[in-house]
């Protein structure tokens, strides 16, 4: 089984995929069959999928991190690197996979060449702490079918239930309870990220220094990273585009045409330091 060992003795469980030097970490609770991670696989991306501390096949802890779950998450993320021998990297990660991404950047931004952050957030702490996970397992936020969009659109629907299918199939493994849904993983609550800054007006303050080049993705039907918030967190940043889509909500479904956007602003990057393309003179 692929892991790594951090120092304090937790085993970090992974998935490579692709190869070559544009390299490409995520850290996620589970990583779905697809996903702009894998996709970017089939790109030219090395890609590293780390499940977090605490779930699925990695070391499931009783401790509780309080305000700093994802700052251990985050940690983990450059204790992985180290061990690999990577120095800077790609980051990417959708929801809570974000959240841990604002905090590598945050804690760790000389690591970090750009991040690519799919339905991100923030969530504003001043309205709840707690995670969404948290909230409908207490039944006071809607289940799991709420993080998508009502729609028509058959190519949507087929994706979902692509989607679907492979969750059934992971729901229905022999190991399905012991490794996904133990005890010790139902009890977890990471909360929201960055909330030991405490208040919405400090989160703020905190986005406004990153300096990391930043994609932000999102869907304008989404009611946990709302639009609104995506729009205050690309208002923050110093180096940052902000796609919004239509009609979709926070299980987004389209990550071919994410990934077009993720290479696209890499590739800009890349030539320019920026998210736009190089100038072209007139011939």
């Amino acid at each position: 089984m692929p892991i790594i060992r951090t120092d304090d003795n937790v085993e970090i469980y992974y998935e490579e995929l692709g190869e070559g030097d544009r390299i490409v970490l995520c850290t996620q609770c589970s990583h779905d069959r697809y996903t702009l991670e894998r996709e970017l696989a089939k790109r030219g991306f090395h890609v590293y999928l780390l499940t977090n501390r605490g779930f699925g096949r990695s070391t499931h802890v009783r401790e509780d991190y309080g305000a700093h779950w994802y700052d251990m998450f985050a940690k983990d993320v450059i204790a992985f690197a180290d061990k690999m021998g990577i120095d800077r990297f790609i980051y990417s990660g959708a929801s809570h996979g974000a959240g841990a991404g604002w905090h590598v950047v945050l804690n760790y931004p000389e690591r970090v060449i750009c991040f690519f952050a799919v339905v991100p957030g923030p969530h504003n702490i001043d309205e709840s702490t707690l995670s969404y996970r948290t909230m409908s397992m207490m039944g006071i936020a809607p289940p799991k079918p709420c993080f998508r969009a009502d729609t028509t659109d058959p190519r949507l629907i087929l994706r979902r239930e692509r989607e679907d299918e492979a969750r059934r199939e992971l729901r229905e493994s022999p190991d399905y309870e012991e490794v996904y849904n133990s005890p010790e993983t139902r009890a977890i609550d990471y909360g929201r990220p960055l909330r030991a800054y405490e208040t919405e007006e400090n989160v703020v303050k905190a986005l406004s220094t990153i300096e990391t080049p930043t994609l932000v993705i999102g869907g304008m039907l989404d009611t946990i990273s709302r639009p609104d918030l995506m729009l205050r967190t690309a208002k923050a940043l110093k180096n940052c585009k902000l796609v919004i889509y239509s009609g979709v909500g926070h299980e987004m479904g389209i990550f071919e045409e994410v990934a077009d956007e993720a290479v696209r602003f890499y590739e800009n990057l890349v030539s320019t330091g920026y998210f736009y393309a190089p100038l072209k003179e007139d011939e």
